[in-house]
């Protein structure tokens, strides 16, 4: 009996980890995003944006320092995931998921108060499921796109990966259960995707992949479990959806369900939770500010089904995202409004 106490003891002491807060930001009283907001991205002057602004499925808009309109799409398009990016002439110009039109638009010729005039397809192809979340490599300006097919059983091909390269070109890299979460290490040398499972619509599995990349050409090996969180913190029935690394080498997860984020070492070691007040699904993430430290966490608000949420989590490390536009940056910084 006391030797059965001890070990339950230390397991206990061994799940033990830290627990932050987040504070609320946008709330259901002066939000203008939907319930859909989801794909947070930064821009190089630490501007976050999402989609679902004014709760339309074809438009996305800043969230901070203040809201504004980003991009306005047209038809039955949904907007999904965002990211930024600086071409070789200095130019920002930024990249959105749209799920029903299974391609990535590029968007260009960026005004005064920040929103983009001008948008083209990068790349788009039938046999790309969503595209639901994307990554890029700023290195080589390569995209990695995840996306699903929600089943009450799934199997494998319900999920899947893909890539797309500067010119246009994609290229699928594997099919999957449902994929969702997608991420690249700080030195590129790593992509993150999570993967989740259901059985009679009950959600039994969620895990998160690791793969050796090579970043110019996309090609990705050595697959191997970074994180099961059915063995890490018995949360195997809680899905994950975003999936932020700082420039650290941690990697940032939102658990769409509990409200929280799960904070994960280079290793695959859990770190912390932070808690997501006035959040009901935690959705997507991404780091920004001026120093690139405050982390926004973004998703369905409690108050108010129908509109989006964010809190902020006051980090110490930047962003891999908004480390990566500094260092690529070579002209001025994108507009930024005052608060």
């Amino acid at each position: 009996m006391k030797l059965s106490f001890a070990l339950a003891s230390l397991a206990s002491a061994a799940l033990a980890v830290d627990t932050f807060q987040a504070t609320p930001y946008l709330t259901s009283s002066n939000s203008q995003f939907g319930s859909g907001i989801e794909g947070a991205g930064v821009d190089r002057a630490g501007n976050i944006y999402a989609v679902n602004f004014n709760a339309n499925s074809a438009a996305a808009g800043k969230v901070s320092p203040s809201q504004s309109l980003l991009y306005q799409g047209t038809g039955s398009a949904l907007f999904n995931g965002i990211r930024f990016r600086v071409d070789g002439s200095g130019n920002e110009e930024a990249y959105i998921a749209d799920a029903t039109g299974h391609r990535v638009l590029r968007l260009t010729n960026r005004n005064a108060s920040g929103s983009f005039q001008n948008s083209a397809v990068l790349c788009q192809d039938p046999g790309i499921l969503q595209p639901n979340d994307i990554a890029i490599a700023h290195s080589t300006g390569r995209i990695f796109m995840s996306g699903m097919n929600y089943q009450a059983t799934d199997v494998i091909g319900n999920g899947d990966l893909w890539t797309c390269d500067s010119t246009g070109k994609a290229t699928k890299l594997g099919v999957f259960y449902r994929t969702n979460g997608i991420e690249v290490s700080p030195d590129e040398k790593t992509l993150y995707l999570s993967e989740s499972a259901n059985k009679d619509w009950a959600v039994i599995s969620n895990v998160i992949y690791a793969f050796d990349l090579d970043a110019k050409t996309g090609a990705i090996s050595n697959k191997r479990v970074f994180a099961d969180f059915g063995k890490l913190d018995n949360t195997a029935s809680t899905d994950i959806d975003g999936m932020r690394t700082d420039t650290q080498g941690n990697l940032y997860v939102t658990r769409n369900g509990n409200g929280k984020v799960t904070k994960l070492s280079p290793s695959g070691k859990l770190l912390a939770y932070i808690n997501v007040p006035g959040i009901m699904s935690v959705g997507n993430l991404e780091f920004g500010g001026k120093s690139g430290t405050d982390l926004y966490i973004g998703g369905k608000c409690e108050k108010d089904a129908k509109k989006g949420c964010v809190s902020v989590y006051k980090g110490k490390a930047a962003g891999r995202a908004f480390n990566d536009l500094q260092h690529h940056s070579k002209g001025p910084a994108a507009p930024t409004a005052s608060a």
